[in-house]
Parts: C-alpha cells; sequence; structure tokens
C-alpha cells in the first residue's frame, strides 16, 4: 500500500492474539523509522470473546489520532465465524483490503471482492503445523505483510525474538510460511 497513513483494524477472539499482533507490527514499523501506534480496543476481556487491536502507520509523518479505527484501509480476521456474527468490514474503505483466517480459497469470498481486494490464509492450520497450538497471530502478520507490503518481513524479526524468546524461530517460520502461502485476490474494477 503506498497511502500516507494505513489504519488496519485487526478482529479476533480473546486468546488468538490479535491485541498481541497490533503490538508486533507497530514495533516492527517504528524499528523501520516510521510513525506507528498499534492499541485494543477495550470491552469485556475473556477467552473466546471478540475483540479488536488497531494500527496506524505513518512512513513521514507523526500520528496525532488517539482514537479508535472506524474506517480502516485494512481489516485483518483472525476468526472466520466474526464475519457472520461481526459486522468485520464496517466502515472499510472502497479498495481496501479484507485479510481472512480460512481454508477455503479466495473464491469463497466473492461477496467480499466485489468492494475490496481480498487475501486469504489457512492460518489455523501453519499455526498448528508449526507452533502446535492453534493461535494464529504471528501466521496472520506474515498475511498482512503480503497482502499490504506495509513493512518489510524482515522487519519482523526482532519484535518475534523480544516478544517469544526461546519460541521465536518457530514463530518466524510461521509468519514466513504465512507470507509465502497468502493469497490474494485483486479487486476488479469495472470500465
Amino acid at each position: 500500500m503506498d497511502s500516507e497513513l494505513i489504519e488496519i483494524r485487526w478482529h479476533g477472539r480473546g486468546g488468538q492474539g490479535a491485541v498481541t499482533s497490533a503490538e508486533l507490527i507497530a514495533q516492527a514499523a517504528i524499528a523501520e523509522g516510521k510513525f506507528a501506534q498499534g492499541f485494543p480496543s477495550f470491552g469485556p476481556e475473556r477467552r473466546g470473546a471478540p475483540v479488536m487491536a488497531y494500527n496506524r502507520i505513518s512512513a513521514h509523518n507523526p500520528i496525532r489520532n488517539r482514537a479508535g479505527i472506524t474506517q480502516p484501509d485494512v481489516v485483518v480476521v483472525l476468526d472466520p465465524s466474526l464475519l457472520a456474527i461481526g459486522k468485520v468490514t464496517s466502515g472499510l474503505k472502497d479498495g481496501g483490503i479484507v485479510i481472512v483466517n480460512s481454508s477455503k480459497a479466495t473464491d469463497a469470498f466473492l461477496d467480499l471482492s466485489q468492494k475490496w481486494n481480498v487475501a486469504v490464509i489457512d492460518a489455523t492450520r501453519i499455526a498448528r503445523e508449526e507452533l502446535g497450538v492453534p493461535i494464529v497471530n504471528t501466521t496472520m502478520l506474515g498475511a498482512l505483510l503480503k497482502a499490504t507490503g506495509v513493512i518489510d518481513l524482515a522487519a519482523m524479526t526482532e519484535p518475534l525474538k523480544a516478544r517469544f524468546g526461546r519460541l521465536a524461530e518457530k514463530n518466524i517460520k510461521a509468519l514466513k510460511r504465512a507470507f509465502e502461502e497468502t493469497q490474494v485476490k485483486e479487486l476488479k474494477t469495472v470500465g
């Protein structure tokens, strides 16, 4: 994405790592010399409950807005069941990107691809195979980087090492694998 300010909204369930993902991508962007924010939306915090987290990333200018993001450029959906029950695409800018954790192909999301670019990754499968648990935060980071190019893949290494310690190498492997396996379907424009 080439926009000056990129706004990302993460949708997940408690325990899936949406808040951790937002924190890690902000740390990596700052390490690249960009301005960034990563913050959660506070509500009833319990495992399995829907949660949101946010990022703002700017290549050149400090970010002064601290409000929640209502018109994101990118929506990342860690749990595909939220597509049916939560209004995850609410406010998503026309031509924006929806990144979905799903074992389905991009063609299964035709309703989304009428207005937005769609990226799909089976993050749960990769997380189980690489990490041994279905926590999809690092796999969804890989999908985000593939779909947006908002930061360089290599910029994630240090934040992952700092956060996960001895488990960092497994998380880096999951991140890279998700980056490679993410399928992106570009919005078809008429005209």
